[in-house]
């Protein structure tokens, strides 16, 4: 089916308790075993393109397989800007087709942050397109543990930023931490029960889930956490797999004989992911939420064809 867009749903996502995975991919395979494991599991997802993604594929090609992939399935797929670091970034994307937009602001002073999410707010509205803020800092492997809790989502400051801002979803610092590649991190659910409470119709999304613990997971979705990104983990499989297929077939000259096998891991990650975030069962087979008070249908969501 056609893109949909990101704010149908993770209303949904938020109403029965459940998570979307918002999934990194940076090549075809990464894309392939995502939106594979999603249609098989018959869950909506959320395709990230990061900057760095941008960057190594070129912002046309990188959109360009997301599309092509949403058309070949029957579940909703999100082509979403991970962590837009300015206005015209997030600009170029939506004039990409991106369905889901990003502003990272979590560096700049919070009337700054208000104000630059605004004016994404503002243009992304205009053609029916969602946009993701951030406030709090989830901090990069290496910090202190002072640091990550310094770092932390304020629920006061969360309930100012979405009165002033209009962002449709915010990312939120619960004490995970990006590239982490252990999962030993404990996720603060009081303070997800604070923001939640502070802003009940927001969906609140949690970055940096590679690191932390499942049963924390679990327990934040029933707090407002309604969509989850991951990245590292799945960049973790694609590698390892990779490895292990050189190792095994040294005179191999096929690269399709190894990339298939990042593909496959990370497939059955992704398949991991969705059935511990309760999304998997959630769309029927003909593309409708399995919700009898719910009919899914791409233009509600602002599907696009661009």
């Amino acid at each position: 089916m056609p893109l949909v867009t990101s704010k149908e749903i993770l209303k949904e996502a938020l109403a029965n308790h459940y998570a979307v995975g918002a999934f990194n991919a940076n090549n075809m395979e990464q894309i392939q075993g995502i939106v594979e494991a999603a249609a098989e599991e018959h869950a909506p997802v959320i395709l990230q393109v990061s900057q760095g993604a941008i960057r190594y594929a070129g912002l046309e090609f990188a959109a360009g397989m997301v599309k092509i992939a949403a058309s070949l399935v029957d579940v909703p797929v999100v082509l979403h800007l991970d962590h837009g670091t300015d206005f015209l970034q997030n600009v170029r994307c939506m004039r990409a087709g991106f369905t889901s937009l990003m502003f990272d602001g979590h560096d700049l002073p919070l009337e700054e942050n208000i104000a630059i999410t605004s004016r994404v707010v503002e243009i992304a509205h205009a053609v029916g397109v969602p946009v993701e803020a951030e406030l709090g800092k989830v901090l990069q492997v290496g910090v202190s543990m002072d640091e990550v809790l310094a770092a932390m989502t304020d629920p006061d400051e969360a309930a100012e930023f979405i009165a002033k801002s209009g962002a449709d979803s915010l990312a939120v610092a619960l004490g995970s931490i990006h590239a982490m590649e252990s999962r030993n991190a404990s996720l603060d659910i009081e303070r997800a029960k604070a923001i939640h409470a502070a802003i009940p119709e927001v969906p609140l999304v949690l970055h940096g889930s590679s690191g932390v613990k499942h049963e924390s997971v679990v327990d934040a979705i029933q707090h407002g956490i309604a969509k989850i990104n991951v990245a590292t983990y799945l960049n973790q499989a694609f590698c390892e797999a990779l490895g292990e297929g050189i190792e095994k077939m040294p005179k191999n000259t096929d690269p399709r004989k190894y990339l298939s096998l990042s593909r496959d891991a990370v497939k059955e990650r992704v398949r991991e992911k969705i059935r511990l975030f309760g999304s998997s069962g959630v769309i029927s087979a003909g593309g409708g939420f399995v919700s009898p008070k719910r009919s899914f249908r791409s233009a509600e969501l602002g599907g696009s064809e661009a």
